[in-house]
């Protein structure tokens, strides 16, 4: 007999979880341009650990309902500490993030190690459960990157000036050290609203692989945000479906999370390997910028 195919995303679940991964591919593609050119990529990894402690406090005091706004508090705060210490020439900033990242994340394994009858919970979290997003969650994210979003757009033209010319972002006038702590907002925001999906460990993959795969397509910034954009989506599609598809037909449980990842970097490394799919991707986010220009207009 005949195999009958689903469509996996006609499940409400599916399609949830799917429509949060378009909603982080576009919000990392874009803040993933700005760890790239900045070189932050410790940044990124330092806060997927620093919202730990505020993930357990706000566990305890309001339930799962808690989690977003406790690692939101937490994440804010590593944000203004890594600003401030990195402004000291008495400081480097590796070991900035070195020490905040270490003397949270303590505090966040003390603070489970006093009980137990939450840890499965708080392991969740960690590695994320894509499958069970909810339509709360769907408009935290949301949220999150119509103001992360508006940020960029706001200041993307300073924020690249500080990337390339701090000397001179400085002469014109601009606080660097007030850029420097809304990029890091910026990407604080994206470790809290894709932690409860794919979790704090596979956070740094959105924030990192996505420019990656755009910078091997080409050297302008534009294209690079529109092909890491344009990654992230396609490796939410296919992650979801090859998940779904491994336990349904073949009894193989894939997480969502890790599959999703794992397509990210495959798609990296076919860009690296394969000239053919590097011109693919610029000819698609060509033409993504051209129907965005066209909406504008």
């Amino acid at each position: 007999m005949r195999e009958v195919l689903i469509d996996p995303f006609t499940a409400p679940f599916m399609g949830r979880a799917l429509a949060e991964l378009l909603l982080l591919a576009v919000l990392a593609g874009a803040v993933s341009t700005f760890v790239l050119i900045r070189r932050l990529g410790f940044v990124a990894d330092t806060m997927t650990h620093t919202v730990f402690p505020g993930v357990v406090i706000g566990y305890v005091a309001g339930g799962t309902g808690g989690v977003f706004p406790g690692a939101l508090v937490a994440a804010a705060v590593t944000a203004v500490l890594l600003t401030l210490l990195t402004r000291s020439r008495r400081v480097t900033d590796d070991t900035a993030m070195a020490v905040l990242l270490a003397a949270m994340f303590a505090v966040g394994v003390v603070l489970v190690s006093r009980r137990t009858s939450y840890r499965a919970d708080l392991t969740a979290f960690l590695f994320g459960r894509l499958l069970a997003v909810t339509p709360a969650q769907l408009a935290q994210t949301a949220a999150v990157a119509v103001l992360v979003l508006a940020v960029l757009g706001l200041l993307a033209k300073e924020l690249r000036l500080r990337a390339f010319d701090p000397q001179t972002a400085a002469a014109m006038g601009y606080r660097v050290w007030l850029l420097d702590l809304l990029l890091n907002l910026c990407v604080a925001l994206v470790v809290v609203a894709a932690a409860q999906s794919v979790g704090t460990v596979l956070v740094i993959a959105l924030l990192v692989v996505p420019a990656a795969t755009g910078r091997l397509v080409s050297d302008r910034l534009a294209v690079i945000c529109a092909v890491g954009v344009l990654a992230a989506a396609v490796a939410g599609y296919v992650g979801l479906a090859v998940s779904y598809r491994a336990s349904v037909t073949h009894g193989l449980r894939l997480a969502g999370g890790a599959t999703v990842v794992l397509t990210l970097v495959a798609l990296y490394l076919l860009a690296l390997l394969a000239p053919p799919a590097r011109r693919t991707l610029a000819r698609l986010a060509r033409l993504l910028l051209r129907r965005r220009s066209d909406a504008v207009a």
